[in-house]
């Protein structure tokens, strides 16, 4: 028996760790919202509902979440063969792909789900959006589920007649919506409440072709208030934008809107639904769900997605005062008049003696202005050179180093044989002489080392004199020799045969000079030894000006970056900052001069610098 458990122990650890191991390899499952739309996708306003879900999903979203749509249609295809049809259609296309929150967009669908979700998302958590704020809208609510409310009283239509008509006496109800409880409740009452004798037409049930006829000779006083029409009630269906165009054709009085996306198709305004905030004011609560919120604790809610929005091309054709719209109103399609288009040009014209009397201050305030800023730049220009030379000191304190200790071991192999030889006691004076005289010489190399790395990194101000340019060359290599040493790269100078003097900062010129070299040594690096070499050339061209060429064997620079490698912070190197050629050139241009690259025949780049020749007195 024993033997028994234990093996009934051992295959269930087995089986455990294998689901342990199939659920690691899956991953945790993808989130998944269904939109289930009443009408059509495909329409604007549906559309713009579905976009602001996506767009709050895919801000708040901390896993991939897929978003799927589906649109009941349920406005053009009316009917209980049409529902079953769709429950068949939706069982089966979901039937492997669970659904965790279902968003209901309009009574429709809300109705539908109240009948038919236990059938095909039984597990889905469900949130209400699109739907008025009314007891009989409450009653298909399901259990454990929240809505945003979107709801444009009937209230709010009059308010807007009236503002649009002052002199309201009469109101035409054209659209579906107007038969359909869930939708504007009680509007019978409510418009008796808020305006006692006013005469209501309702068109909701007359087909499309009589609505036409009697909107065409309205008395003055009436206002059309109008909900969503999908058809012509003759068997012809329509998006509600193109039957609000075809009714706007044929009436004599201001149509009333409440949909954002009809605006500036015919309608004068009013209070509108903005589909983008219902998706989003639905995509956030539906985001706080995946999140972990049960729908039962998270309260039904009025949404923020009804404002009163006029288009002010209709508000001119119906004469309509602006300062009697609600309070709040956006007017949209303003046409700007004479003055506001105009009014720069009125104002350029007027002010042009003015300008003219203004205009030589203004000048020498820029001249000063950018004088200022021309010594600023070429402040920072030399701060930024100095750190450059420190970086470049930096990368050299091993060469530096090795340079130094040379002469200072040879300084103390040469004092600790002097110091025996003084012990004997017939010291040979002589060849202690000789000691001290390397001492003195060795210590006078250790000196010219420290002495050119202090004139390489001193800071002093700009200082521009005539100097002799092979003369600066070659110590920019003498400088760099051990360093070069060191890398087993070959450094030679070609000076010119005639002497070249320019007008330049000394220490400024070097480091344009040491910069080119560096980048030098750094391209034939990977290059056997035999071909680490980097020459530097100074010639004289035509039009007065000196030529620094400096030459490596390495492998060149690709066409496409010949003229980017002077761009600050472009670099080739792992661990390069990019200002060295940013800050060369900035240097040779400020001496007026240039400095370019290009390849050689024979391989490998050559970087010139062109300066010109000082004038001969």
């Amino acid at each position: 028996m024993r033997i028994i458990t234990g093996l009934a122990r051992i295959l269930i650890v087995l089986l455990s760790a294998c689901l342990s191991r199939e659920c690691a390899a899956d991953g945790p499952r993808q989130r998944s919202i269904l939109v289930l739309e009443e009408a059509d996708f495909r329409s604007p306003f549906y559309s713009e509902i579905f976009d602001g879900i996506r767009a709050v999903a895919k801000q708040n979203g901390n896993i991939d979440t897929v978003i799927y749509g589906e649109s009941l249609d349920l406005p053009r295809f009316p009917g209980p063969d049409y529902e079953e049809s769709l429950v068949d259609h939706l069982k089966t296309k979901y039937a492997r792909r669970p659904i965790d929150v279902v968003v209901s967009i309009g009574v429709a669908s809300a109705k539908f789900l109240q009948k038919r979700k236990q059938d095909i998302w039984p597990a889905a958590l469900v949130v209400y959006g699109l739907v008025p704020d009314l007891p009989e809208v409450r009653a298909v609510f399901l259990p454990n589920t929240t809505a945003v409310f979107s709801r444009v009283k009937p209230t709010h239509l009059l308010t807007a007649a009236r503002a649009v008509v002052p002199n309201l006496t009469r109101v035409v109800l054209v659209g579906s919506a107007w038969s359909n409880p869930l939708v504007y409740g009680h509007w019978k009452q409510d418009f008796a409440a808020a305006m006692p004798g006013l005469e209501v037409t309702d068109l909701s049930g007359t087909v499309l072709r009589e609505v036409r006829k009697q909107v065409a000779n309205l008395p003055e006083g009436s206002a059309i208030l109008t909900s969503a029409m999908y058809s012509d009630g003759e068997g012809t269906y329509y998006s509600p934008a193109a039957a609000l165009t075809r009714i706007a054709e044929s009436t004599n009085r201001p149509i009333i809107i409440t949909s954002d996306t009809l605006l500036g198709k015919a309608g004068v305004g009013g209070f509108l639904l903005l589909p983008d905030i219902i998706g989003r004011e639905a995509g956030a609560v539906a985001m706080r769900i995946l999140d972990g919120e049960a729908p039962a604790s998270i309260p039904p809610f009025n949404g923020n997605n009804v404002k009163p929005i006029f288009d002010w091309r209709e508000l001119k054709r119906w004469n309509v005062d602006e300062s009697n719209l609600p309070a709040g109103s956006e007017v949209r399609f303003r046409v700007p008049s004479f003055w506001e288009q105009y009014y720069w040009h009125t104002m350029i014209v007027t002010g042009v003696l003015l300008t003219q009397a203004l205009m030589i201050t203004i000048l020498l305030r820029e001249r000063r202005l950018r004088f200022l800023a021309e010594v600023e730049a070429r402040q920072r220009m030399s701060e930024l050179a100095h750190m450059n030379r420190r970086a470049t000191a930096g990368e050299m304190s091993a060469s530096i180093a090795h340079e130094l200790s040379q002469p200072l071991a040879a300084i103390l192999l040469n004092a600790e044989t002097a110091g025996q030889m003084l012990q004997d006691s017939a010291p040979d004076l002589g060849e202690i002489s000789d000691m001290l005289e390397h001492i003195r010489r060795d210590d006078q190399r250790a000196s010219e080392v420290i002495g050119r790395l202090r004139t390489f990194l001193k800071r002093d101000p700009t200082e521009r004199r005539e100097i002799d340019l092979n003369a600066t060359v070659d110590e920019v290599f003498r400088f760099l020799s051990v360093q070069a040493l060191t890398h087993d790269v070959g450094l030679t100078t070609e000076p010119s045969s005639a002497g070249i003097r320019v007008k330049a900062d000394r220490v400024q010129l070097q480091q344009v000079i040491l910069n080119l070299v560096v980048n030098g040594m750094d391209a034939v690096a990977h290059l056997p030894a035999d071909r680490r070499r980097v020459v530097g050339r100074t010639s004289l061209a035509e039009g007065n000006h000196a030529v620094v060429s400096i030459a490596d064997s390495g492998d060149g620079i690709l066409a496409e970056k010949v003229t980017e490698i002077f761009k600050p912070f472009f670099t080739t190197k792992a661990q390069g900052m990019g200002i060295g050629l940013s800050i060369a050139r900035t240097i040779v241009e400020a001496h007026g001069g240039r400095i370019w690259a290009e390849n050689a025949p024979s391989g490998g780049a050559v970087f010139h610098v062109s300066l010109p020749l000082v004038a001969s007195g």
